[in-house]
């Protein structure tokens, strides 16, 4: 962020700040360091009383069965991917610790994030009859790739954070959502940006992905005549000079960015190195520490908007995943770990055929960690919270609820 840049948004820093009371997650020891997923504030959801978690009573019976996770593991963006798999992981892990006579394996498999990997790779899960649901896919793209195999196979997929809002048009009868579609999430952000940032003018620069073009058409949507320009960049693409030529010869009030971090880091640097006044905001695809870290000093003061929920409150949960993963829980991390929980409880039933399951979960209503689970009879949820972050200090902080 350019030092005019800082000056301008310094007011709103002075709000964000009163809500984050440090960037510890654990809400017990403000000292505890910085947080990777918004710290702990007064306003970060706590544990719910009622919370489903996927120990349970430690009375689950099952025998020979399996759930998956599906996603990018080592590809495109994998962080994001990451970020879920160790929610999964870590919710199998004290489901099977707690439960000696239901044993659940976990399977892996990793579509390296794009659309022409995805569909061998789920057939490989669906030809294990062992699998009885799964935990993904996490993008978009991938997943519009792979409905209709999921379908076919009666086999129920829960994805923790593909925001596309057409995923659940297609009849698709397996596909639910762990989270709000684009169609909350686009609206929300543009809220934000019009009254908390104050912006009148916005240019939307949109990558090339399913998830990309989808988002940047409801913010588009829903700014309005206040979008005074809109640019598009190439998935991979790593030089911005003239997309960012043309965005200052329209000087906007504020630019978001839809996309994915791996482009957004350069994107950013090269927008602060301009020294352009003018505020970057960025939604759950750019949420995550690998874009502070590429961005460096250019990352100070991005805003984040987000349909996950920010994990300060959720102290066990954070230690427990942090001896687990060796860092500390991201974007969709509960939200993977709530959707794990949903599919353990379904198995320590004794359920054993996937149209068990997939029944299970279509009239699933229980309160996770995030949130409560309950979906329409297309696979999206009744209750889904958006929630602002910023950097502050290389970090990524809580901001408040906006949708």
């Amino acid at each position: 962020m350019s030092q005019t840049r800082l000056v301008r948004t310094l007011a709103l820093a002075a709000v964000l700040s009163l809500t984050v009371a440090g960037c510890a997650q654990n809400t017990e020891d403000d000292s505890a360091g910085p947080s990777g997923d918004g710290g702990a504030s007064a306003d970060s959801p706590g544990v719910p009383e009622n919370v489903v978690l996927p120990a349970g009573d430690g009375s689950g019976e099952c025998e020979d069965v399996a759930i998956a996770y599906i996603g990018t593991i080592a590809g495109q963006n994998a962080a994001l991917g990451l970020n879920i798999l160790n929610g999964v992981r870590l919710a199998v892990q004290e489901h099977n610790d707690a439960n000696e006579n239901c044993q659940v394996e976990l399977l892996e498999y990793d579509t390296e994030g794009t659309p022409d990997r995805a569909p061998g790779v789920v057939t490989e899960a669906i030809n294990n009859e062992s699998v009885l649901g799964v935990v993904g896919l996490p993008f978009s793209g991938e997943s519009a790739a792979v409905g209709d195999s999921f379908a076919s196979a009666g086999l129920v997929a829960l994805s923790p954070s593909a925001t596309r809002p057409d995923l659940s048009t297609n009849g698709w009868d397996t596909f639910f959502r762990a989270l709000g579609n684009d169609s909350v999430q686009g609206p929300a952000a543009a809220s934000f940006i019009s009254e908390n940032l104050g912006a009148e003018s916005v240019c939307i620069v949109q990558d090339d992905s399913a998830y990309g073009m989808g988002l940047a058409e409801e913010v588009a949507s829903a700014l309005g005549d206040a979008v005074t320009c809109n640019e598009e960049i190439r998935t991979q693409q790593v030089e911005f000079s003239a997309v960012i030529g043309s965005i200052e010869a329209t000087e906007p009030d504020a630019i978001f960015f839809a996309g994915y971090y791996q482009e957004a880091a350069p994107f950013a640097q090269q927008l602060y190195d301009t020294g352009l006044e003018v505020d970057l905001v960025a939604p759950d695809g750019v949420r995550d520490n690998e874009f502070v870290i590429n961005a460096g000093d250019a990352a100070e003061g991005v805003y984040f908007t987000c349909p996950c929920v920010p994990s300060g409150g959720f102290t066990d949960f954070t230690s427990a995943f942090e001896e687990l993963a060796g860092a500390e829980p991201s974007t969709y991390s509960p939200e993977g770990y709530d959707a794990a929980t949903i599919l353990l409880t379904a198995l320590d039933q004794g359920l054993s055929t996937r149209e068990e399951v997939l029944d299970y979960v279509r009239e699933y209503n229980g309160q996770g960690l995030t949130k409560n689970f309950q979906w329409d009879e297309t696979g999206e949820l009744t209750d889904t919270p958006v929630w602002s972050y910023r950097v502050e200090g290389g970090e990524i902080v809580q901001g408040e609820q906006i949708g």
